[in-house]
């Protein structure tokens, strides 16, 4: 399924360039971020689209995606206190950056395929599943696809969730999947006690939301998920030269004092809430 409008990268910008200095004609290429293939036809001046006509862009840079406004192609990023960016990637699903820092991974394997690992860690299918800090809904769209009775997916900020509506590899709210702009700290609190069976929580780096690490929050975690439930925590690999901490150790830790057992698994730690114990 295509988005609003088509979106363009420099490589495909050039592919269409190239085909224009030709002599024109139809050209298949992908204007979904390589979710499918399309044809457009190919003019001196411009291409042409289902119906409708585009022009080329005067300047085309890398790192950029492209999105169509109406009037012109203008780059999927907002600035309102922080430059927010969806930033394309050789896998063809997307990755964004705030104020230049990378979001989600991309050095080494797709974002997309990232999230299908870390969700098949907490198993979805039949599920309810809560995803504290929804992003991209990469999380979601794999959860989804995996079987998930619900996703209940929390974003604060309203920038994200518009690159996140531009974004075809991002999944639409809808059926079982709820979709809620809200703090996720506050909202996670108003949940019912053992109300979810499984939780993802990708949070942004400790020095941009360290609410998001808290040993208050950890315990709302513990309190609406289900006895035995798994908790897939991100944490990445930040730099303890230069931050002084170690992030991981001290998030298994204050993860195990909020009632869960702790087990490193890749760039993150996997977590059960721990059963209660039976009396004697």
């Amino acid at each position: 399924m295509f988005p609003m409008s088509p979106l363009l990268t420099l490589g495909v910008h050039e592919a269409l360039l190239a085909a224009a200095r030709a002599g024109g004609g139809a050209v298949e290429c992908s204007l979904d971020l390589r979710r499918s293939n399309t044809v457009v036809e190919v003019e001196a001046t411009g291409w042409r689209w289902q119906g409708s006509r585009y022009p080329y862009l005067e300047t085309c840079r890398d790192r950029t995606i492209y999105h169509w406004t109406g009037a012109g192609f203008e780059p999927v990023s907002r600035y309102s206190g922080a430059l927010i960016k969806l930033v394309p990637t050789e896998w063809g699903p997307p990755t964004f950056e705030i104020d230049g820092i990378k979001m989600l991974p991309t050095a080494q394997v797709s974002p997309w395929d990232d999230a299908g690992e870390k969700v098949a860690l907490v198993a979805p299918r039949g599920k309810a599943i809560l995803d504290t800090c929804g992003g991209l809904g990469y999380f979601a769209a794999w959860c989804l696809a995996g079987g998930a009775a619900s996703v209940l997916s929390l974003e604060k900020n309203p920038d994200v969730l518009w690159l996140r509506s531009l974004n075809p590899w991002s999944p639409r709210p809808g059926g079982a999947l709820t979709l809620e702009q809200v703090d996720g700290t506050e909202r996670v609190a108003t949940l019912p006690a053992a109300s979810v069976d499984a939780i993802l929580h990708d949070p942004p780096r400790f020095g941009i939301a360290g609410e998001l690490y808290s040993q208050a929050f950890y315990g709302e975690l513990a309190r609406v998920l289900q006895p035995g439930g798994r908790l897939f925590h991100y944490v990445g690999a930040p730099n303890r030269l230069t931050s002084g901490r170690d992030v991981p150790a001290e998030v298994a830790r204050r993860l195990r004092h909020a009632g869960f057992d702790t087990a490193s698994r890749g760039d993150g730690i996997l977590a059960t809430r721990r059963r209660a114990k039976r009396g004697h």
